[in-house]
């Protein structure tokens, strides 16, 4: 048996001191909201449910989204997740078809995904709200 590395480098453990490019902070959002998305899917079936299960089912979910606001916020999140992951996903499949897969491009790629994102999730808001 080897030894594959036999470095003196300094190993960094404090992740506070690493500032990451826009780029990779857009592609790890993408999969956060991603996460957020599948854990959502929880509260999305479940008011879908009840609110097929009968009148006064569909009455309750129409009422929580209207008046209560742990309900709202839970909605306007998964719908602001649900926008991030969107506008991030067509920024990878363009980058899958060989669209800007320079530094610049990538960099100018994920600021419209994060100023798209950003109008996605207001209009989101206001539509909740």
């Amino acid at each position: 048996m080897y030894k594959a590395v036999n470095s003196k480098r300094p190993v960094n453990l404090d992740l506070s001191t690493i500032h990451f490019p826009l780029p990779a902070l857009t592609s790890i959002t993408h999969r956060v909201t991603g996460v957020i998305l599948f854990v959502g899917l929880i509260f999305a079936f479940w008011a879908l449910d009840k609110s097929l299960s009968s009148p006064a089912g569909f009455d309750a979910v129409s009422d929580a989204l209207a008046h209560n606001f742990l309900a709202k916020l839970i909605a306007w999140g998964l719908l602001s997740a649900l926008a991030f992951h969107f506008v991030a996903g067509i920024k990878h499949l363009l980058m899958d078809v060989d669209i800007g897969v320079t530094l610049e491009g990538g960099i100018k790629k994920a600021q419209a995904t994060v100023v798209v994102s950003v109008l996605l999730i207001i209009l989101a808001g206001v539509w909740v709200w």
